[in-house]
């Protein structure tokens, strides 16, 4: 785990053989490389914890930020049972209501202090980065999954687009990946060349979307959802005929019900025309006839409207592609 340095180490020069082995003084300790003294005081802790301070680790007042430094260096060390114990705390804490609420995407910048002019941050709140990588690293599916889902929040607010693109590319988190293109696509272009982040890559595989998305509009009227018929049904080709209609009739009237809604936004044109579906068949707004010549298949209409739209949302990153 620990490794000793060798005297016989080829690499070393002749003055170096005469030198005490790292590890038996205290002038010569063992150098762990790639470790921080944060995460090797993680260990420490956890290894000679008290167990109200292990209780402790374990409630809504537990210092997240010990238990990524802890969950990082037990992978690391292959450390299994404290690895899985911390990661298990960590996805408790972050399970309760709320926690995810206030977590910042990134640490902010160290701060002078104020009287001795080191520098200082905010060391109890683990960055929505950090959690991420840690999930991913650890493959901790259930925090991944909670992570994945407060940068869905963060895309639909508008808020770290081209953070969350470049995230979901590290990781390939192909579900958020293609929100945060799909968001910053309706930025518009001068919002891109302000993103001093962005790269001549993600600007093509932004204008691939656009252009993408846009064809996949225009031939989705014409296209509708394979439609699963009811036992109950009597007459499948007229069905088939109503449906055909009326998804055409669904999406297109789409366009008009929100004017603000920008012609390149197919994703909120298809959740908008899965909603209209949901209320006609629920009976709230009127089908203007339609479902009257597929009684019996319209709940599968449904269906098979809300079937699209998923299908989109999981496919969605594959048209930000010039390999589309």
């Amino acid at each position: 785990m620990f490794s000793l340095s060798s005297e016989t180490d080829s690499s070393r020069s002749d003055s170096s053989l005469t030198a005490s082995p790292e590890g038996e003084c205290d002038d010569n300790p063992i150098r762990l490389q790639g470790d921080t003294a944060d995460e090797f005081r993680a260990l420490l802790w956890a290894l000679y914890a008290l167990p109200h301070e292990l209780m402790l680790a374990t409630s809504q007042e537990a210092n997240c930020t010990q238990l990524v430094s802890l969950a990082r260096i037990t992978h690391k060390y292959q450390f299994r049972s404290i690895e899985n114990w911390a990661l298990s705390a960590l996805t408790t804490f972050y399970s309760l209501p709320g926690m995810f609420d206030a977590i910042p995407s990134v640490n902010p910048p160290a701060l002078p202090h104020p009287t001795h002019g080191t520098q200082t941050t905010d060391t109890t709140t683990p960055s929505l980065v950090q959690i991420t990588e840690l999930a991913a690293l650890c493959e901790k599916t259930e925090l991944l999954n909670a992570a994945i889902t407060r940068w869905k929040r963060q895309i639909g607010e508008g808020k770290d687009l081209a953070l969350a693109m470049h995230i979901g590319e590290r990781f390939n988190l192909r579900s958020m990946l293609g929100l945060a293109y799909h968001a910053m696509m309706l930025k518009g272009k001068a919002h891109w060349d302000s993103e001093v982040t962005l790269t001549r890559d993600h600007k093509i595989r932004l204008l691939c979307g656009y252009y993408n998305l846009n064809k996949l509009w225009e031939s989705l009227p014409s296209q509708p959802p394979a439609l699963t018929h009811s036992a109950r049904c009597t007459s499948q080709q007229r069905c088939t005929k109503t449906w055909t209609t009326l998804w055409k009739t669904v999406l297109e009237s789409s366009v008009a019900v929100i004017a603000t809604l920008q012609k390149e936004d197919l994703l909120g044109r298809i959740m908008l025309a899965e909603s209209m579906m949901k209320a006609m068949v629920g009976g709230d707004i009127p089908s203007q006839g339609f479902l009257d010549g597929m009684p019996h298949c319209k709940e599968s209409a449904l269906y098979a409207t809300t079937m699209k739209v998923r299908e989109i949302k999981d496919s969605l990153a594959d048209y930000f592609s010039d390999d589309f």
